[in-house]
């Protein structure tokens, strides 16, 4: 695999090379992305929107990628993907390369193809004054290809190590930490407490964006590579925390974001007012006929089937899980959806507080948004209104103004007087994000340290009580996306080879030497 000197290696070749991709490729092709399926056909079913592309589009897309000489693309990516090698590759119709190249940064390609909402885009040269390179798409175009090719086969180590390595948490985290070991030769065991591996991909995500037949395929290839699987198993519970630390010569924990920022309001506990995890999960288990008897983290649904048909839906909360709300909503055949956001619109535009190559403060409008939804911003909820038998049958909200402070540039809100109603609502999702993990049993039997969010404190992915123990993931950083948690499990995973073994040959992150260090990307 490529060295993590690799990108600046390509960088200095790139411009020894008299035929770089196409030079004049971005003025002579459009921005083009996979055409949708017409919504009035996929609201009626939970396969994937995007239709497929053809490996002709893919090549122009790719070829729309300057030879811009500092790809800053590199840091807005946050596994460091190498992308205009990757892109020239592409073009060239060299996929093994292509995806040796992308594979040396990123585990599952099929996945950030996907669902990463692709910060190197808004840090792409291009997009300075052109619509960006379709990376995301070019990325799962290589994935899709080379799983097509059986270009993916099992890697297996060729020596052990004779270490092993318990991860707790399977999702991408979890995952991407488990696949970086077993690499490296030691034995690694991965706990899920749920019924399936996966975590958030598996229960958090719905089909319509993910179909799970994507994570069985990868999930194939890693247990032929040895690593163990094993599910139905709460960490802390079934398996105590001192039997884990005297059965393993290190721990990943990798448990996720997982406590729900919650609306103590008047009339939280009518029933018709449930967390969105509740329902999305609910959802993907209907979709993969598996029984609805447990939840996402492998515990009993105590208000039976949650089903938005018929009904008048208000989702609370702006993010992408609110959004994921909105879609399957429109799949149960709702009566109406509504979104309601406390902030105010953002603009349709990159905001200037947000200049290129940082992630863009703008509007954005999702696929489940297209499919149809009232959404609002600037609301606060007040209130749940009851009927008699104690069901949702309405929310109280008032409009808010914001304003910022001139010197600190601070938002501070305030209700606008007469703008109080209820609106109708018999189901209310809670999309407010996350606060931190379920500190409970396993963490706290591990005595870990919390840092002021609650999150795991760390040093370099270690903690800072038990050296045995690592965190990688939502856990350690706090609420993010699938690209950060798959970049936090690599790297914790050579802390972890370095801790056993004293050194340690896996990939680094592979960031460009000449991509300066300022450019942000969302967390």
């Amino acid at each position: 695999m490529p060295s993590p000197g690799y990108s600046f290696l390509c960088f200095l070749i790139k411009k020894i090379r008299s035929n770089v991709a196409k030079p004049t490729g971005f003025l002579e092709f459009d921005r083009e992305l996979p055409k949708k399926r017409p919504v009035e056909e996929r609201v009626h079913d939970y396969k994937e929107i995007e239709s497929a592309h053809s490996e002709e589009d893919s090549r122009k897309q790719a070829a729309r990628c300057m030879d811009c000489g500092i790809p800053f693309c590199h840091n807005g990516c946050p596994l460091g993907n190498i992308i205009p090698e990757f892109n020239d590759a592409v073009y060239d119709n060299n996929w093994a390369l292509a995806y040796e190249i992308l594979a040396s940064t990123n585990n599952f390609p099929e996945f950030t193809g996907r669902i990463c909402p692709a910060p190197c885009e808004a840090s792409c040269v291009l997009g300075i004054n052109k619509p960006p390179v379709a990376i995301e798409f070019i990325e799962k175009s290589i994935a899709e290809k080379a799983f097509e090719l059986n270009l993916i086969k099992p890697r297996i180590p060729k020596k052990r190590t004779g270490k092993t390595v318990a991860v707790v948490g399977s999702g991408p985290a979890g995952m991407a930490a488990a696949s970086q070991l077993n690499q490296a030769g030691h034995k690694v065991v991965l706990f899920e407490r749920a019924d399936r591996i996966g975590g958030l991909l598996r229960y958090g995500i719905p089909d319509f964006k993910l179909e799970k037949k994507i994570i069985e395929r990868r999930l194939a290839i890693m247990e032929q590579e040895g690593i163990e699987f094993r599910t139905n198993v709460e960490v802390g519970k079934t398996i105590k925390a001192d039997e884990l630390l005297r059965d393993f010569d290190a721990i990943v924990l990798a448990t996720g974001s997982t406590v729900p920022r919650d609306l103590k309001i008047e009339g939280r506990n009518l029933k018709g007012v449930y967390f969105a995890m509740e329902f999305l999960s609910q959802q993907n288990k209907r979709v993969a006929d598996i029984p609805v008897e447990k939840d996402h983290q492998g515990r009993a649904y105590k208000n039976g089937d949650l089903l938005a048909t018929d009904k008048n839906v208000v989702v609370i909360g702006g993010g992408d899980t609110g959004s994921d709300c909105v879609g399957t909503s429109n799949r149960h055949g709702a009566k109406s959806v509504t979104q309601i956001e406390l902030l105010p619109m953002p603009p349709k535009d990159r905001d200037t507080s947000t200049p290129w190559p940082n992630w863009p403060m703008m509007l954005r409008t999702s696929t489940s948004h297209e499919e149809g939804a009232d959404r609002k911003w600037s609301i606060n909820t007040k209130a749940f209104v009851g009927d008699e038998a104690g069901n949702l049958k309405a929310l109280k909200i008032v409009q808010l103004d914001w304003q910022k402070d001139a010197e600190t540039g601070r938002l501070s809100m305030q209700e606008v007087p007469g703008t109080e109603k209820e609106i109708p609502c018999e189901l209310a999702l809670l999309a407010a994000g996350f606060l931190h993990p379920q500190q409970e049993c396993l963490l706290n039997d591990l005595g870990v340290e919390y840092d002021e969010r609650g999150n795991i404190k760390a040093n370099k992915y270690q903690s800072t009580t038990n050296s045995k123990v690592f965190a990688a993931g939502d856990c350690r950083r706090g609420q993010s996306l699938v690209v950060w948690a798959i970049s936090e499990g690599r790297e914790a995973a050579r802390a972890v080879d370095e801790h056993l073994m004293g050194e340690s040959f896996l990939e680094a992150k592979a960031v460009s030497m000449l991509t300066p260090e300022f450019v942000k990307v969302p967390v």
